[in-house]
């Protein structure tokens, strides 16, 4: 959802051993939070993550942004997500950049690393760069992830780096994410989750401070193929904007059936 990770989040009723049956109807959430986690939507299945985040720096006027990704299950450790996002600025409604990823989860229940997955991602420049919804940059990525399970709290650890094409003056050539989120249940459907995250400092022309920022708020398992989230974002350092969210995670359901 933020500028690197569209890729990214966790909620716990998607949480479990890989070795448990699953439902494969059951969400498998990347919201609300920056960190994506190393589970895959079941192979053949669709699911959809969506929402609204409202940002704002000091006395400026506030953007809207709706990020959006489609998750499909290609197989039992591996997932496709397409993404995309739409930027409000006053009267004025942008598409932003689009990115595809593969996330292939290649440890379950390792000793250190837990479920760890690998998340390469690349975003072509559909975006318009002069309002601010697109870099004007190809862009590839990938996330490093490690997903844990401390009793009933999920625990999850992103690191990822970018290295965009141009020269530099829209966007910085090399950029990084580091981020830690937990989740856990309240009550019944009711869950909490809390992030930390940050952005090291960049270089160039275009280059910023290093960014800093907490996220917390409620979750709600509607269903156990449709979940709602909402919170805030506070910076801590650097030029971070405030920012409150809302969103919804729906499991669509089968597109075909996988084969044994």
């Amino acid at each position: 959802m933020r500028p690197f990770a569209a890729v990214a989040l966790v909620l716990f009723v998607a949480r479990g051993s890989a070795q448990e049956p699953r439902d494969p109807r059951a969400v498998q959430p990347e919201r609300p939070t920056v960190a994506t986690h190393a589970g895959t939507v079941a192979p053949g299945w669709l699911e959809i993550e969506t929402g609204v985040e409202r940002d704002r720096f000091g006395r400026s006027p506030a953007t809207l942004s709706t990020p959006t990704v489609f998750k499909l299950g290609l197989a039992a450790r591996a997932q496709v997500s397409i993404l995309a996002t739409t930027l409000h600025a006053g009267s004025t409604t942008s598409f932003g950049d689009l990115a595809a990823g593969l996330k292939w989860r290649v440890l379950e229940d390792a000793i250190v690393l837990g479920d760890f997955a690998f998340q390469p991602l690349v975003k072509v420049p559909t975006g318009d760069r002069n309002t601010g919804a697109g870099t004007g940059t190809t862009d590839l990525s990938v996330l490093a992830i490690s997903s844990h399970a401390l009793g009933s709290v999920a625990m999850d650890i992103n690191v990822g780096y970018t290295r965009r094409g141009g020269d530099g003056s829209r966007a910085p050539r090399d950029a990084s994410l580091w981020t830690i989120s937990f989740g856990g249940p309240i009550v019944s459907g009711l869950g909490w989750v809390g992030e930390c995250y940050g952005y090291p400092g960049t270089s160039g022309p275009s280059g910023q401070a290093p960014i800093v920022a907490v996220l917390a708020g409620p979750t709600f398992l509607v269903r156990p193929w449709l979940a709602l989230d909402a919170g805030f974002i506070a910076r801590i350092s650097g030029p971070q904007p405030r920012a409150l969210y809302a969103g919804t995670v729906y499991n669509v359901g089968r597109m075909w059936r996988a084969r044994h």
